[in-house]
């Protein structure tokens, strides 16, 4: 065969194998790795009181259930526990403790013989450089409702939980978090909770 000739065959040879491979199905779909892999994105970061810090893992995020949200977030429970608890960011909120706590703690229903003040504690969290943070941490039978503000928002009697609100007050605005559920679920996740409050910056 002519030099000529073999250039031709193996050029056509190539050519119809390249064909073949654009319309035959892969075997395999991961011989070349992603230049970008999405689980390295990073995770989103929230916003409280005019500062920042990423959500951390394990913390799925929801759409705002009303425009008083700015973030939203469902923390799982255990398999067969007694369910998930969720955390809230309201943004532009009031940075009067003396002013909110006391309509938070009248969501709770205190035992016979008890106070709000004997189911509650108060406490601030050290560590946050540019903002104060004050907590309200309440476990019991929680009145919950929906939209608090709301007149027509229906009350739900829940046992056995605990809601942990933080007044974020920064420099020039504040936010309220809240993480509230069956109080298992939230034990569990409140160190995470307070170490992300801890990293706000």
């Amino acid at each position: 065969m002519r030099p000529a000739a073999v250039v031709f065959f193996l050029s056509a040879s190539a050519l119809l194998h390249a064909v073949v491979s654009a319309r035959a199905p892969s075997r395999c779909q991961n011989c070349f790795p992603l230049l970008f892999d999405p689980a390295d994105d990073p995770a989103p970061a929230v916003k409280a009181g005019g500062l920042s810090a990423p959500a951390p893992a394990g913390w799925v995020s929801e759409k705002p259930a009303n425009r008083l949200r700015s973030h939203q977030f469902k923390l799982p429970g255990e398999k067969d526990g007694p369910g998930d608890a969720e955390l809230i960011v309201f943004p532009e909120s009031d940075p009067k403790t003396e002013k909110v706590f006391p309509r938070w703690k009248a969501q709770f229903v205190p035992p016979d013989g008890k106070t709000a003040d004997d189911i509650s504690t108060v406490s601030k969290l050290d560590g946050t450089k540019g903002a104060t943070i004050t907590l309200l941490d309440v476990s019991g039978t929680w009145k919950y409702r929906a939209a608090p503000f709301d007149p027509k928002s229906k009350e739900e009697l829940r046992e056995d939980q605990r809601v942990v609100w933080a007044v974020v007050a920064g420099s020039d605005e504040a936010a309220h978090v809240r993480l509230s559920g069956p109080k298992a679920t939230v034990d569990k996740h409140y160190p995470v909770f307070e170490k992300w409050l801890k990293s706000l910056k």
